[in-house]
């Protein structure tokens, strides 16, 4: 199920996003101010983020910069309840991929959504090949290889560190990756991802004691640095 976090000061907007989202299919999470939706961004790790510009605590502009300076590549969507061309150009300068003009229909919003959620996935399909420090994989053949010698990994372990390669640079909460790898919804098993990142970090990593790559993030998740 993918996940929105929308930032809303506007109640009543928020609340009509949040049904609408939901009977997609998304998982919706509401932040009615820029510090709890910068917050949330960081623990919550959404598939798309729809931001309003004009924010309580902390502006739309600023909120995205911070995602962005955080090395975050989540799909942003800007709203705007101006019409002025200079917003828009903030906006995107600040790293937003989007934005949206208030009014707008759900309709053209849900459409900027599955396009972007669709660049990313085309994105991610294109890694078909990747290499860091000493490990090349080759997710096509499912081969992965250290120093030349062929590494033994399951395919829930290739699996585990396709998400992470396509995610590299993003905090990815426990959660979040029993959704996506072991398809789990909200199912308390966090003890399993640990398991088994312990188990790709002893096949990958140099000192899997202390990992270059797939790094712990204290009391969220983990993060695949390159």
């Amino acid at each position: 199920m993918p996940r929105v976090l929308v930032v809303e000061d506007d109640s009543a907007m928020a609340l009509a996003l949040q049904d609408g989202f939901s009977y997609e299919g998304f998982d919706v999470v509401l932040a009615s101010d820029g510090s709890s939706g910068l917050r949330l961004a960081n623990e919550r790790n959404p598939d798309v983020i729809v931001l309003d510009l004009m924010l309580p605590k902390l502006s739309g502009i600023d909120v995205c910069k911070r995602i962005r300076q955080n090395n975050n590549r989540v799909p942003i969507i800007m709203l705007t309840a101006r019409g002025q061309e200079a917003d828009k150009v903030a906006g995107l300068k600040s790293g937003a991929d989007d934005y949206v003009t208030k009014p707008f229909s759900f309709l053209e919003l849900f459409a900027r959504v599955e396009a972007v959620l669709r660049r990313v996935q085309e994105t991610a399909d294109d890694t078909e090949t990747f290499e860091f420090g000493d490990v090349r994989v080759d997710f096509r053949r499912a081969q992965a290889f250290k120093n030349g010698k062929q590494l033994l990994l399951s395919p829930r372990e290739f699996k585990l560190l396709r998400f992470l390669i396509d995610h590299r640079g993003e905090v990815l909460a426990r959660e979040r990756l029993l959704d996506a790898v072991w398809d789990y919804d909200n199912v308390p098993f966090t003890r399993t991802v640990d398991m088994h990142i312990a188990k790709l970090r002893k096949k990958i990593e140099e000192t899997p004691q202390d990992p270059a790559y797939i790094v712990t993030v204290h009391r969220v998740g983990y993060r695949f640095n390159v």
